[in-house]
């Protein structure tokens, strides 16, 4: 039988953070294009740093963070040269051969034990001053913190979350549930942030890898406000299946929940690679990545005017401008010769239909069933085509947001038939979420 919209319970109201995409901003700023998930060979990556991030730095990015599993690039650390090369998938050159021909002797170190070869991998404050330069070039520290759960069929649930800027590693923390996972580790990043004094910006990963993630799961987080609504690895079922939803709608079905039941902060919209290989192989780098709007190419500014919701994700679509003033949602596409563009309006009204019913997964799947929510649920208001894109609230939404599809294909696509496309964050949540906290 159909049931109301699911509450959440045991629930404390987050902290509200009155973010909102400034009117102006202002002669300084500029739009700031990074990636904040990457792999290297430090954990499961088949390339060394500095070749990932010299990659980058080449096709236009201003800032990179590297997250491996559970690691920081802090430590010494010698990898066998048997086991670099067998990550690589590609005909061609040998990662060795790559790596020295990019960066000839004295960089390269290796040292022979036992018969085997070794090289030392670099940290990140070793070779971070061959490319940052001030206001071109920043390289920020990260860490994907890999937890798990194990579920009483035994299958063990991948709980994955990026801290950006973390200062020092953070251990995955094990809990009860899955949701349990999620929360303990995300607050454990906070008390990190509160003990270190620094700003440290985590982003929920890839929900529905190994199906891992709902989105009652991701809106009950309300210690954090992130999560990937596109990432570029091809083995993370970013679009769903028959009976299973994408990452597009995990998104707007949590934003919903936190808005409109819980009044708590929306989820902000991440753009990311989860780039591993780097020879030729499936999963490279480039696929995805977020537009930050700040004063200056800095960590502490960039983490800033992400929290104030002044960015966008991207896979491959660029914006010259977006702007929520007067209850209108504003956005110019940068235009490319030949290619056309459909903005579609997404959101959810505050007297949506509430109704919902589970759904049966399929074997394997961690969750014995699955919610399925009316169309009121990210509902699509309006279909814009062209460049210009000017939205105006009737103040009955619970939020609003953009999702802009180019017709150009995507040059790397991780899914068949990929198109270029950007979204934009949820706006028109403020005052609800103000007022019920004021109370």
């Amino acid at each position: 039988m159909p049931s109301t919209f699911p509450p959440l319970p045991g629930l404390a109201i987050a902290a509200v953070f009155l973010s909102c995409i400034p009117a102006s901003p202002g002669a300084e700023s500029r739009w700031f294009k990074g990636n904040t998930h990457t792999h290297s060979l430090w954990s499961d990556g088949n390339d060394f740093p500095e070749m990932i991030t010299d990659w980058y730095r080449k096709h236009g990015y201003q800032f990179l963070a590297i997250s491996d599993h559970n690691v920081l690039q802090s430590q010494e650390v010698w990898m066998g040269v048997d086991a670099v090369e067998k990550r690589r998938k590609a005909l061609g050159k040998t990662t060795m051969e790559k790596y020295r021909a990019r960066f000839p002797a004295p960089w390269v170190e290796t040292r022979d034990e036992e018969g085997k070869t070794f090289v030392r991998l670099k940290k990140l404050a070793e070779y971070r001053p061959l490319f940052e330069k001030p206001g071109e070039f920043l390289l920020v520290e990260a860490e994907e913190i890999s937890a798990s759960f194990v579920n009483p069929a035994q299958k063990k649930v991948p709980v994955h979350i990026n801290a950006i800027d973390p200062g020092e590693v953070l251990k995955p923390v094990e809990g009860t549930s899955i949701r349990d996972v999620l929360r303990l580790n995300l607050q454990a990043i906070r008390d990190q942030e509160k003990r270190l004094g620094r700003p440290i910006l985590a982003h929920v990963n890839h929900p529905n890898f190994q199906w891992a993630l709902t989105a009652e799961d991701i809106a009950e987080a309300i210690e954090e406000n992130y999560v990937e609504v596109y990432n570029g690895h091809p083995g993370i079922n970013i679009n769903g299946d028959e009976t299973r939803i994408g990452n597009e709608m995990i998104w707007d079905i949590a934003n919903s929940i936190r808005i409109g039941r819980l009044q708590a902060h929306p989820l902000f919209g991440m753009g990311t690679d989860d780039s591993h290989r780097y020879h030729g192989e499936d999963n490279p780098p480039g696929r995805g990545w977020i537009m930050v709007r700040a004063t200056e190419l800095k960590t502490d500014a960039l983490i800033k005017a992400m929290r104030a919701g002044d960015f966008y994700a991207s896979s491959g679509v660029t914006l010259d401008d977006v702007q929520f003033t007067d209850g209108t949602l504003r956005v110019r596409i940068h235009p490319e010769p030949g290619v056309t563009y459909t903005t579609r309006i997404v959101g959810t009204a505050e007297d949506f239909d509430p109704t919902t019913r589970e759904i049966p997964s399929p074997a394997g799947d961690p969750h014995p069933a699955r919610t399925a929510y009316s169309p009121d649920v990210g509902k699509t208001f309006a279909t814009i085509e062209g460049p210009v894109v000017d939205y105006r609230l009737t103040g009955r939404e619970l939020y609003v947001r953009a999702t802009i599809t180019s017709s150009k294909p995507h040059p790397s696509p991780s899914v068949p038939g990929q198109l270029e496309m950007a979204w934009t964050q949820p706006v028109g949540w403020e005052k609800r979420v103000a007022v019920t906290a004021k109370r």
